[in-house]
């Protein structure tokens, strides 16, 4: 085969993921082999390849790959989200590109539509993840609508219903205006937003007097249903009693006492609006006030509202201040920053709404799950330490979650209405797997068997699409279902979770409480959480600020093997990533580079009649010690998660110690053969760091151990066997490091002297160190020194130091034009000779002496002799010269 003079990953990535998915190596069954199984956190199914996605799956890819070559049965199943609220905003939309409005559809006729959605793009973002290398088992994609996963969802909604756990109730939810739904308290994000505080003035029913209350949200004013004072205020003993006057509708209103009401802010006097705000709905509650919901689903007002009614919310803030000003009600308006909620998915600003959800108690099924990741013995490993106070602090703190949903997209809550003979027209509702069963069960509860399966009506909410995905690491191996069967047994718990800190309670936490309330146990060993992707200004990298850059360019421009190393590069353990696009310059140079030595190696001409040389078996012996010694510090990067400083160990040792080191002290001189020992180590040596390499950059590993000799399938790198750990010389590794020392020594003198490669020089050495003279001979090949003399006296001509020991290089006139040599040591020792100056009048200054700490004066004196050693060095050579 001819080896191209370039590496165009273009030309191989496609080629090798074809090969691998031909001869089915992504494919786990079980065996007797130990598992090693990763889920994939499922992209929502509206998803495209973005940074984040890169990095996560990217680290699941090297850790997957890595179990395989450690002869693990390596089992990645990817999958997608159904995504409930996206998917639905998403096919909304198109339908109404089309013409057609959801609310002329009936939820069979949307969730087709839905259905075709999914298939035409849901697996997008799965296809683009082959063109990064994710060496996932495809045949076991999964999605968490999947008829099989959908049964799983609603068999776990029946068994905590009846375990009494989930309930139907009456309560302040979180309202997206946006999309039409409830949120968790966990998918509404919380930020501050500059607004204003407007003090509107309440006349009191039957006088003249007025009181002011101060709100942000001005145009909830027609929900308000009293005004509460604090009892302890002397400034309204004259109200208590009283009723007010709500402006603008004229609604009379009770003014109540409640010591909730803070003294100390706005104007001490509260306007309640018990359907608009929980701590209003609080102090309703208590006081039996009238609940009145101004607005309609959309967050436009409703005919509560007036002459505003069908305004959005944010215009009629805007107007009505306009009017309460012209009315004289608004006495003022002040700038004033407060926390607003926003949905995490639509961004939309939140409303409290009242409404009846179903609900999920957590208190109970959270405290396993603390346990797991908190207690003194701990099943599960968070990655980096520092996320387990934000897990606590969730987790200790965890309310019940709100799961019901008001979409269609999403698994249909199993909740059945009637009315029965007996209920006196009101709705009873039973909970089963099907509408069979709730018949049943319809009958047995009301002793009405007249009833039907027409007299049901299931539940119109779907359920919370975190509620369907919290199962993932047990639905995808049919463990709720079929728990135990063949596979849930062999592949569960997982092993590593790799996922983002800001999913820890969504998704992370809700995995560990339904692992240990289903399995009796954790559902994965170690959660890795990985950092965001920033740019350089350490901003998020998001559509909406232009700052990500496409994902699959990068590919284009650097090969999926240069991204994985730019993004790997830049990622230390659980921190933020700040990516750089000169980083994937790194990784194709890396490859390059990687390229470029198995070239060369592959044009040496091999003759098996030469004898090995000392030098070769000298560098073989120090690099299988070095590689051992990196295998060792890879192995501890692993199990600590810092897979950046895994491939950064990896690089130096290829870029510097086997390219630069190794490949110069075994190539054969110029057009002269190589002996065959030498060269088939190389090759052995070659293909080991194709094997700690292949995790991080695959398609590049297995172009090369493909070309290096032919292999059948059951030798491909892919499933190769690693490296084994071994025990390594240390003394060698120290002996190499003073070596180079010596090398670097005299090829600086070449440089200084301009002395060509191709003239020899003499090396003469005062040798205090006493170190080992086995790399003498690897010293001498690689400086093209003629001899290495050890000497007890110094000798003229150029001189460097390693340690302790003292070199020296003669200068011929030959070799070096003494006049430019000359003129260069003078001005050297002129610099010296004034640094030396400034040294000494610091040190006989008495009040520096006195004053300043003891290490600073040490670091001085030392600096004072090695600048006299210096003057002394150049003088000497100096005198040679002249």
């Amino acid at each position: 085969m001819t080896i191209p003079s370039k590496y165009d990953a273009s030309k191989v990535e496609d080629k090798w993921y074809d090969y691998w998915m031909k001869n089915n190596y992504f494919h786990s069954t079980p065996d007797e082999r130990e598992p090693y199984t990763i889920v994939i956190p499922p992209p929502n199914v509206t998803g495209v390849l973005h940074m984040g996605h890169m990095l996560n799956n990217t680290i699941q890819d090297v850790l997957i790959r890595r179990a395989r070559l450690l002869g693990k049965n390596a089992c990645w199943v990817p999958g997608t989200d159904h995504a409930s609220i996206a998917t639905e905003a998403k096919v909304v939309a198109k339908l109404k590109e089309q013409g057609i409005s959801k609310s002329d559809l009936t939820r069979e006729e949307f969730l087709q539509h839905a259905f075709d959605w999914k298939d035409e793009y849901g697996g997008i973002i799965l296809e683009q993840l082959k063109k990064l290398g994710a060496s996932c088992d495809w045949e076991r994609t999964a999605f968490t609508m999947d008829p099989e996963m959908s049964e799983s969802v609603i068999k776990v909604f029946v068994d905590l219903y009846y375990k009494g756990l989930i309930y139907r109730g009456f309560r302040m939810v979180n309202w997206d205006p946006e999309a039409k739904t409830t949120l968790s308290d966990e998918e509404v994000i919380h930020e501050e937003r500059q607004g204003n505080l407007y003090y509107l003035e309440y006349k009191i029913e039957g006088s003249e007097d007025t009181l002011t209350i101060a709100t942000t949200r001005p145009e909830t004013i027609f929900g308000d249903t009293a005004i509460c004072i604090n009892p302890n205020d002397e400034r309204f003993t004259h109200l208590k009693g009283k009723k007010a006057i709500v402006p603008l509708c004229n609604r009379v209103i009770p003014i109540i006492e409640d010591e909730y009401v803070d003294l100390e802010f706005g104007t001490g006097c509260l306007k309640v609006t018990p359907a608009h705000d929980e701590n209003d709905k609080n102090l309703g509650d208590k006081h039996k006030l009238e609940v009145i919901d101004i607005f309609n689903d959309d967050a436009s007002l409703n005919s509560f509202g007036l002459h505003y009614q069908g305004k959005n919310r944010f215009v009629v803030r805007k107007e009505i201040a306009v009017e309460l000003e012209e009315k004289g009600i608004l006495v003022k308006t002040e700038v004033h920053t407060n926390k607003v909620g926003t949905s995490e998915r639509t961004k939309a600003v939140i409303e409290p709404r009242l409404s009846d959800q179903w609900f999920l108690k957590m208190t109970d099924l959270a405290k396993p799950a603390i346990d797991a990741v908190l207690g003194d013995d701990t099943d599960i490993n968070l990655y980096p330490k520092k996320f387990e106070n934000t897990y606590r602090h969730w987790m200790e703190n965890v309310r019940d979650w709100n799961i019901s949903r008001q979409l269609w997209w999403g698994q249909q809550i199993p909740a059945y209405y009637y009315i029965s003979a007996s209920s006196n027209g009101q709705k009873e509702f039973v909970v089963a797997e099907s509408k069979e069963e709730a018949l049943k069960l319809a009958w047995k509860k009301s002793n009405d068997y007249e009833l039907t399966l027409e007299d049901l009506t299931q539940d119109e909410d779907a359920l919370d699409t975190w509620f369907s995905s919290w199962l993932w690491p047990m639905s995808v191996f049919d463990g709720i279902r079929n728990p135990e069967n063949e596979e849930i047994k062999y592949y569960y718990p997982t092993n590593d979770l790799v996922t983002g800190p800001d999913i820890l309670f969504f998704w992370v936490a809700r995995m560990i409480v339904a692992g240990y309330e289903y399995k009796g146990e954790r559902p994965f060993n170690n959660v890795y959480l990985t950092g965001l992707v920033r740019d350089k200004q350490r901003r998020k990298m998001s559509k909406s600020l232009g700052n990500s850059p496409d994902a699959l360019k990068l590919i284009d421009d650097y090969g999926a093997d240069g991204v994985r190393v730019g993004l790997l590069l830049s990622s230390a353990a659980g921190n933020d990533l700040m990516f750089d696009e000169d980083l994937c310059q790194q990784g194709k140079g890396f490859a390059n580079k990687i390229w470029n030595a198995f070239r060369l190696i592959k044009g040496w001409e091999v003759d098996e009649t030469l004898e090995q040389p000392e030098t070769a078996k000298i560098g073989l012996a120090w690099y299988e010690a070095k590689f051992q010694k990196t295998l060792a510090e890879i192995e501890d990067h692993f199990s600590k998660y810092r897979l950046s400083d895994a491939l950064m160990a990896i690089y130096k040792l290829i870029m510097d110690d086997f390219s630069s080191w190794l490949l110069e002290i075994v190539k054969p001189a110029y057009q002269q053969p190589i002996d065959k020992i030498s060269f088939d180590a190389i090759i052995e040596v070659l293909e080991n760091n194709l094997k700690i390499l292949h995790p991080f950059m695959p398609f590049l590993t297995e172009e090369i151990w493909q070309f290096i000799s032919e292999r059948t399938s059951e030798e491909a790198l892919i499933i190769a066997k690693y490296p084994e750990q071994k025990e390594f010389n240390t003394t060698i590794i120290s002996d190499f490091e003073f070596a180079t020392g010596v090398v670097s020594g005299i090829r600086t003198i070449r440089k200084e002297k301009n002395i060509s490669f191709k003239d020899e020089v003499e090396l003469f050495v005062i040798d205090a160190e006493q170190n080992s003279k086995e790399f003498d001979v690897v010293i001498q090949k690689l400086t093209n020194t003629s001899a290495i003399n050890y000497v007890s006296e110094k000798v003229d001509g150029a001189s460097f130091r390693v340690k302790s020991n003292e070199y020296f290089v003669p200068i011929s006139a030959a070799n070096i034009d003494v006049e430019a040599e000359i003129k260069k040591l003078e001005a050297e020792l002129k610099r010296a000779e004034g640094f030396l100056f400034g040294i000494s009048k610091k040190l006989s200054n008495e009040r520096f002496v006195a004053n300043a700490p003891e290490k600073v004066i040490a670091l001085e004196r030392k600096k004072e002799a090695d600048t006299l050693a210096k003057i002394e060095t150049i003088k000497s050579s100096l005198g040679s010269l002249k």
